[in-house]
């Protein structure tokens, strides 16, 4: 369901407070003086490598429109599950008041003020509960920033107000949808809706963060993201309610080409037991099937005409199943591996009428791909063309984070996208905000 944002998803309007026309002040000893004076901590440091320079003051010696955009962040933390109180915004707008005389002393007060505030927020956002995304590595999980280095992000980007209004500590996703909860037009159920997805958008990477894949369950989508902009899409096939995709971050490591298809020891009887049962073991070479007794390496293939099937169908005796690479196998020409306890990979298909789905939510949790040539040449370690060799294992010139994720409550065109929840995971306790819990 689509429901229309109006404003909802447009920057907030924009009440810069202005100082007196003093253009002098912005590079004049004074002021620097006073910054180094005011600034302690992590701060000095930031200022320091700046030779004291302002940040939030502009070559015309205005407190500039950023600060304005943090106020509006602040006064609306409660979106975030914060408690606004926490920020002291009375004491920052009083400052900000102060300023307009436009004295040194005045407006490095404001200054260091604001730096303080949007370090505190930022740092505090990071630290919320995320939800139940598991990772492979810390490394993966939203890093809590220091002081120095909030700053030096919002010192360096493009637009320190576009900066703030984007939420740029965030992913690109987040401030959409918060804006969106704001401002617009939903019932209960709806606003839960978004509360849950924006913890779970928390569990992803900040803007900026180089480049991963993201994959959205929900939506059974793959993104490519490359800094903060999406650089290309696809779509996918998920896991079915009865074996979901589970939310987790890993490193796509390597590849294999031309791959067996490993069958999992919950399908052996549907796939291949029953069948065998049915028609017998000539089943197993018609259908590019190998036997072996167990999982270790170098296990040796065994005669299907030897093996006591009726034995397997009781549970009595144990073997496992793998198909052949080439034409028709489940795994299609390739598949990216992300280690995991889980065993879940992506990986190419020949089951291609599946992609004109809209519900593609009929996987047994792997993640099918659209276009996995597309995928790897993105990698950057393009599909040999000699696939005779079964199992060729490709290394990845990088590796790269992939984030599975699982969002019914997405920006998309101007407006909010409501989405089912296949899942059933939106009925689950909120560990932010929302109705059944109280905003810090």
């Amino acid at each position: 369901m689509l429901l229309a944002l109006g404003a909802a998803l447009t920057p907030l309007a924009t009440t810069p407070v202005v100082a007196r026309d003093t253009t002098e002040i912005y590079s004049s000893p004074a002021l620097r003086e006073a910054i180094a004076q005011r600034a302690d901590g992590e701060l000095r440091a930031f200022y320091a490598v700046r030779a004291n320079r302002p940040l939030w003051i502009d070559e015309t010696g205005h407190i500039g429109p950023a600060a304005s955009a943090l106020v509006d962040l602040i006064e609306t933390s409660e979106f975030d599950g914060l408690n606004p109180r926490k920020f002291k915004l009375r004491d920052v707008v009083r400052t900000l008041d102060r300023a307009e005389n436009g004295s040194p002393d005045a407006l490095a007060r404001a200054e260091v003020m604001l730096s303080k505030t949007l370090a505190s927020y930022v740092k505090t956002m990071r630290a919320v509960p995320w939800g139940s995304m598991s990772y492979e590595s810390e490394a993966l999980a939203p890093v809590v920033p220091t002081t120095a280095s909030a700053l030096a992000a919002a010192a360096t980007a493009r637009s320190l107000e576009s900066h703030i209004r984007a939420m740029g500590w965030m992913h690109p996703l987040y401030a959409p949808v918060r804006t969106a909860m704001m401002e617009g037009n939903f019932d209960g159920a709806q606003r839960d809706q978004l509360w849950r997805n924006l913890e779970r958008i928390r569990a992803l990477p900040a803007a900026g963060s180089g480049r991963y894949v993201l994959i959205d369950a929900a939506a059974a989508r793959l993104w490519m993201y490359d800094d903060g902009r999406v650089v290309d899409t696809m779509k996918v096939v998920v896991g079915k309610p009865a074996t979901p995709t589970p939310m987790m971050a890993g490193y796509l490591r390597y590849a294999i080409a031309n791959p067996y298809w490993n069958l999992p020891d919950d399908l052996m009887p549907s796939r291949v037991t029953d069948h065998v049962l049915r028609s017998g073991p000539k089943f197993v070479a018609a259908n590019r099937f190998q036997i072996l007794p167990s999982w270790d390496d170098g296990a040796p293939v065994l005669d299907p005409r030897k093996v006591d099937w009726r034995a397997v169908a009781a549970g009595t005796q144990t073997i496992r199943a793998r198909q052949l690479p080439g034409p028709g196998n489940f795994m299609g020409k390739v598949k990216f591996m992300f280690p995991n306890p889980q065993g879940i990979y992506l990986h190419d298909t020949p089951e291609r009428a599946d992609f004109a789905k809209d519900a593609r939510q009929i996987s047994n949790g792997c993640v099918r791909l659209e276009d996995a040539a597309r995928l790897a040449r993105w990698l950057g370690t393009p599909l040999p063309r000699n696939l005779k060799t079964p199992e060729q294992r490709i290394e990845l010139p990088a590796v790269v984070p992939v984030y599975l994720t699982y969002l019914t409550a997405m920006p998309e065109n101007g407006r909010i996208a409501f989405r089912s929840d296949p899942y059933s995971r939106d009925n689950t306790q909120l560990t932010m905000g929302g109705t059944n819990t109280n905003a810090r």
